[in-house]
C-alpha cells in the first residue's frame, strides 16, 4: 500500500471516530416530599437511563425531605445504577434537607448551585406513628447515622460532617459544603454542570468511567399523570381534607339515604384519604379523635343536646388533626392554618344543624294527631256529645264536643281520639261560615 494511502485511511478513521454520535444525558427533576411517587419517579429514570445507555442520569433536586422508606428505595437504586448518577440541587433558593441529604450524598457526583443548602438530616419519625419515646429515638437517629456516614464512606466524602447532619442537625450552604468535600461541584446552570462532567472519572464499582457530556444531547424525563396525581394527593394538608369529606359525605349518605352523590364521593374522598395515610407518617390515635368529633357532631344534632357534644367534638377534632401526621421536617406538616379552618367549618355546619334540630323539637307538629290539634274549621252538621262533622284540614272528620255546636259555626280541634275529632266552639268569631264555607 502506498504511503498515500495510509494516510487516507488514517484520516478515515479518524472521521468515522470523531462522527459517532455521543451519548444522552437524562435529566430529571423532582421538587417536593420524598415519599413513593417520587421514590417509583426517581426509580423508573434510572431504569430508562439504563436501559437508553445514557452518558448519564441528573437529578435536579429540591426537597425539604420525606419519609425514611422512600428515600431509602431510591438510595439503592442510585447505588445499583449502572449509569452514574448526578444529584444535582437546584435551582438557587432550593435545599436538599434531611432525605434530600442522604440522597446527595449517594450519588456518583454530587452537585449544588449558588444559593442553596444541604443537611439537617436528624430523624423525628422516620417510620413511625405517633411520638417515639427516648430510647426509640436514640435508635432511629444511631441507625440513621450510621447509614448515612456509609454512604458518604462509599463516595468518598465528608463522612463526619455527614454523621453530624444527622445527629446534630447541621446544615451546610454550596460553598461550605464543596470546602467540606460534601459536594464535588458548584456550578450556576445544567450547561455549566454538563461542561464540569465532561472529562470526569467517576467510579461505578470496579471500574471506572470518564464522563463525555459535552455537547451531549439532553432530554427530560417527566413525571407520569399517575405519579403526579400521587404525589398530589399525598399532601398532608390535601389528605386531611380528603378524609374529613369523606366522613361528611357518608355521613350525608346515611342521613338523608337515596341521595347517591354524598355518599359516593364521600367513598371516594375517603378511599384517597387512606391511600395517602398510608404514604405519610399517620398517628392512628388522631384519626380516632376525628371520628369521634364526627360521632359527636351527627349525635348532638340528632339529640339536641344544646351544642354540648358539638363543643366536644369540636375539641376532639382539634386535638386529633394536631396529632394526626407525625413529619420529620416543619414543611411538610399539617398546617395549623388548615386543621383552624376545617375544624371551624365542620363545627359552623353541625351547629347550624343543631340549631335547626332544636327549633324543630320546639315547633309545633304539622302532621299527625299532634298536628291536628289547634287546627281550625267549622262545623258542617250540629255537633253533640256523641256524632257531628266538621271540615277541617280540607278533609271532613267526625267530630264530638262538650256542649252543643251549631251547623255552620266557627270550630277549633282540642284533641285527638282516634278519628274523631274533640273540638270547641271559637269564641269571638263569626260562627257562620255563609255560602263560601259551606261549599269548601
Amino acid at each position: 500500500m502506498q504511503p498515500g494511502s495510509w494516510i487516507l485511511l488514517a484520516s478515515l478513521l479518524a472521521s468515522a471516530a470523531g462522527s459517532s454520535p455521543a451519548k444522552d444525558v437524562l435529566i430529571a427533576q423532582f421538587e417536593g416530599v420524598i415519599g413513593p411517587a417520587s421514590a417509583r419517579y426517581m426509580a423508573q429514570a434510572v431504569d430508562l437511563a439504563e436501559k437508553r445507555g445514557a452518558e448519564c442520569l441528573v437529578f435536579e433536586m429540591d426537597t425539604p425531605g420525606g419519609l425514611d422508606e422512600s428515600m431509602r428505595v431510591i438510595i439503592k437504586r442510585i447505588q445499583a445504577s449502572k449509569v452514574p448518577v448526578v444529584v444535582y440541587v437546584a435551582p438557587s433558593g432550593a435545599r436538599a434537607a434531611s432525605a434530600g441529604a442522604f440522597i446527595t450524598l449517594s450519588a456518583h457526583v454530587a452537585a449544588m448551585a449558588p444559593g442553596t443548602t444541604i443537611g439537617a438530616a436528624h430523624p423525628v419519625s422516620l417510620g413511625g406513628a405517633g411520638q417515639m419515646d427516648t430510647n426509640m429515638a436514640a435508635k432511629v437517629a444511631n441507625d440513621a447515622a450510621a447509614y448515612i456516614r456509609a454512604i458518604a464512606e462509599k463516595r468518598g466524602r465528608n463522612a463526619d460532617w455527614a454523621q453530624a447532619a444527622v445527629t446534630a442537625s447541621v446544615a451546610l450552604s454550596e460553598t461550605e459544603a464543596l470546602e467540606s468535600n460534601v459536594v464535588d461541584l458548584v456550578v450556576g446552570s445544567l450547561d455549566d454542570l454538563l461542561a464540569a462532567l465532561d472529562g470526569r472519572s467517576v467510579g461505578m464499582g470496579a471500574r471506572t468511567i470518564v464522563l463525555a457530556t459535552q455537547g451531549a444531547r439532553t432530554e427530560r424525563i417527566e413525571m407520569t399523570w399517575r405519579d403526579r396525581f400521587l404525589a398530589t394527593i399525598a399532601n398532608p394538608n390535601l389528605a386531611y381534607i380528603l378524609f374529613v369529606i369523606g366522613l361528611l359525605g357518608l355521613y350525608f349518605e346515611l342521613s338523608t339515604p337515596g341521595a347517591v352523590l354524598p355518599g359516593v364521593a364521600g367513598a371516594i374522598c375517603l378511599i384517597l384519604a387512606l391511600f395517602a395515610f398510608q404514604t405519610l407518617s399517620v398517628n392512628y390515635a388522631g384519626v380516632l379523635l376525628i371520628v369521634f368529633a364526627v360521632i359527636l357532631f351527627i349525635v348532638d344534632a340528632k339529640a339536641a343536646t344544646h351544642g354540648v357534644l358539638t363543643a366536644g367534638g369540636l375539641i376532639a377534632m382539634f386535638i386529633g388533626s394536631v396529632m394526626l401526621f407525625d413529619m420529620p421536617e416543619q414543611s411538610v406538616r399539617l398546617s395549623l392554618h388548615v386543621i383552624i379552618a376545617v375544624v371551624l367549618a365542620t363545627g359552623l355546619f353541625f351547629a347550624i344543624g343543631v340549631c335547626l334540630s332544636a327549633r324543630a323539637m320546639h315547633r309545633r307538629p304539622t302532621t299527625g294527631d299532634a298536628g291536628l290539634v289547634g287546627q281550625q274549621g267549622d262545623a258542617r252538621t250540629p255537633i253533640t256529645r256523641a256524632a257531628g262533622t266538621v271540615f277541617v284540614a280540607g278533609t271532613h272528620w267526625n267530630a264530638v264536643a262538650k256542649s252543643d255546636i251549631a251547623a255552620g259555626t266557627r270550630v277549633r280541634v282540642a284533641g285527638v281520639k282516634g278519628m274523631t275529632l274533640e273540638v270547641e266552639e271559637m269564641v269571638g268569631q263569626d260562627k257562620t261560615l255563609g255560602a263560601q264555607g259551606g261549599n269548601a
